[in-house]
């Protein structure tokens, strides 16, 4: 079935990030692996492309245009070159990190951080996750009290993206201690203060060309100026932009689940057994042609949470079910994809091997899919 949610200004746009990828990341990709970490001159070149802060006002250096449509045509894009990894840090500079400075930054932050934001000069993050809290956000142990005109922030963050490159990091941390969600502010820490740290960039199974880092604050002094919003509603600002966060997951799952089809497409109408080719056998096919019914059922249902959230209609529970179930729909994909490769699909130099490694972490990050259940549960009424 054709997408029919793109114009011709999409397509322009697309032809420009795929022309982007291929001269700027694709014989990188096995050297950014190797690295765990991707050079900080792809967020520039990116943001020289245009490729960044596309939402951002033209007058703070951005393109202008707050139309997601955009932004998912890059996370397709770097996956459908097998490069999802290497993507992912932009993805999260502009899907996940810019809607909070957009909605919630004064007029003064917005001057200080948006033009570096769309240059890609400023790399961002968002710390929530900690050591001993995942997707409980009330019970965040890092806080951050008031003297003067200043706050002090004490704590640590864990499984940050971009955790070793970002120059801006946007941290919730609770002001009021003796609270729970009312206590929870949103404290943006700059690169170079006195006492914030970083930790190692961990080894992980996958993505291993996405920086994912520890963060510590000692005695942080962050200048109020530099608080993110109301304080004290930082849990409602997380909520609020949750939902977009969550199908930028769902946009990357269905993604690379579409370029894990097509390589196995290719790979086995070439590759012979029995004097047949792979591709020929019943089972082969039928095995693709539940690939493709899926991942063309999810593709359509991801289109129209687009739209709903370029109108500021996406609910909670629509993002929920897009990242629910194109993440699902991406593990199970590349397993079976993989398993059409045979032995070859083990070895790391075919790109299936790498998108299995980088498919089991979406399940977990961004909410688990148990968490994605239970919000959906909850809408139910039963």
């Amino acid at each position: 079935m054709r997408r029919t949610i793109f114009d011709t200004d999409h397509d322009a746009f697309r032809d420009s990030v795929r022309t982007f990828i291929s001269r700027n990341v694709v014989d990188r990709i096995d050297e950014w692996e190797s690295a765990q970490i991707v050079p900080r001159e792809l967020f520039t070149e990116a943001g020289a492309a245009g490729f960044l802060g596309m939402a951002i006002p033209e007058e703070f250096g951005g393109g202008g245009v707050p139309d997601f449509r955009f932004n998912m045509i890059i996370g397709e894009e770097f996956a459908y070159a097998g490069a999802g990894a290497a993507g992912l840090g932009l993805t999260l500079h502009n899907d996940i990190c810019l809607p909070y400075l957009l909605s919630l930054a004064d007029d003064e932050q917005k001057k200080r951080w948006l033009p570096g934001i769309a240059s890609g000069e400023i790399i961002s993050a968002i710390a929530m996750t900690e050591p001993g809290v995942g997707s409980d956000l009330a019970n965040i142990a890092t806080t951050a009290i008031r003297d003067g005109d200043e706050y002090v922030l004490n704590g640590s963050k864990t499984f940050i993206t971009n955790g070793i490159n970002s120059d801006l990091v946007i941290v919730a941390a609770k002001t009021d201690p003796r609270q729970k969600h009312k206590g929870l502010s949103l404290i943006v820490v700059e690169r170079g203060m006195a006492g914030f740290d970083r930790g190692r960039n961990l080894a992980k199974l996958g993505l291993h060309s996405q920086d994912t880092a520890e963060l510590f604050f000692d005695d942080v002094r962050v200048p109020a100026s530099n608080l993110l919003g109301e304080e004290g509603k930082g849990f409602a600002h997380l909520m609020q932009n949750l939902p977009q966060e969550r199908l930028s997951i769902g946009v990357a799952g269905v993604a690379a689940a579409r370029a894990a089809f097509d390589w196995t497409k290719d790979y086995v109408r070439e590759r012979k057994v029995f004097g047949n080719s792979v591709g020929a056998l019943p089972t082969t096919r039928h095995e693709l042609a539940q690939i493709a019914t899926e991942v063309e059922v999810a593709q359509h249902y991801v289109d129209q949470a687009v739209l709903s959230l370029n109108a500021e209609e996406l609910s909670a529970v629509d993002a929920s079910m897009a990242k629910l179930w194109c993440t699902e729909l991406q593990g199970r994909t590349v397993d079976r994809c993989l398993q059409l490769f045979g032995g070859y699909g083990f070895m790391l130099e075919y790109p299936i091997a790498r998108a299995y490694a980088d498919a089991r972490v979406t399940r977990i990050y961004g909410g688990t899919s148990e968490i994605m259940k239970e919000i959906i549960g909850r809408s139910l009424d039963v």
